[in-house]
């Protein structure tokens, strides 16, 4: 395992208290980042060990000082996937890149974080079982359906966020004219996503309950 800051980083985290500050990365025009804690040049791979071990960091372009951490995180996530250690499903890219620009946008990002932190509970029951029952035996049955299942969930709830399905009432009659939608039927819109966003929440609590039940 590569070597992380740990000792490095006390100056900052006396600044901020009992909390230990972010680690801050510059990223040079050359696209080499420098980890001011260490004093030395890092790789994406370093980070992602990072962000494995619990370590926060922020990423800040080293000439003008705005933040890209949100960037190369993602040029994290692409690396990954280029190493076939594949998580992202096709079609679940396809229903994201559809919804830039959708006036549901804003509702993602707040929906993906909340879906992401319950899939980690249930993820956390998977291990503490594996560690409570089987040792150093994977549990390979329970484990892929448990998997199985969290996919289906996530299908599911991007399915939910299909622009061209919001508001769908089926195919009109040839020639006829779209009708504007009144602000009632919107209305009637965003409280049946909320009621689907709250179904899809007890379908996942469901799963974590019936994950309990088995230990």
């Amino acid at each position: 395992m590569m070597a992380l800051p740990g000792d490095q980083n006390k100056g900052d985290q006396a600044k901020s208290g009992d909390k230990q500050a972010p680690v801050r990365i510059k990223k040079y025009a050359n696209r080499r980042l420098y980890n001011t804690a260490t004093s030395s040049y890092v790789t994406l791979d370093y980070l992602a060990q990072m962000v494995r071990e619990g370590l926060d960091f922020t990423v800040e372009d080293a000439k003008s000082g705005e933040d890209i951490t949100r960037s190369v995180l993602t040029q994290i996530i692409v690396e990954e996937e280029s190493k076939g250690q594949n998580m992202l499903p096709i079609n679940f890219l396809r229903q994201l890149i559809s919804l830039y620009g959708d006036n549901l946008q804003f509702l993602v990002p707040g929906y993906l974080e909340k879906s992401m932190e319950s899939f980690a509970t249930n993820q956390e029951q998977i291990r503490q079982y594996m560690k409570d029952n089987f040792a150093n035996v994977l549990p390979l049955d329970r484990l892929e359906e448990m998997s199985k299942q969290n996919m289906a969930f996530f299908q599911q709830a991007m399915s939910m966020w299909n622009p061209f399905k919001v508001g769908s009432t089926g195919p009109s009659a040839p020639g006829a004219e779209p009708k504007p939608e009144a602000p009632a039927a919107r209305g009637e819109e965003l409280s049946d996503l909320k009621a689907q966003m709250q179904a899809l929440q007890r379908q996942l609590e469901q799963l974590t309950k019936s994950g309990q039940k088995a230990d």
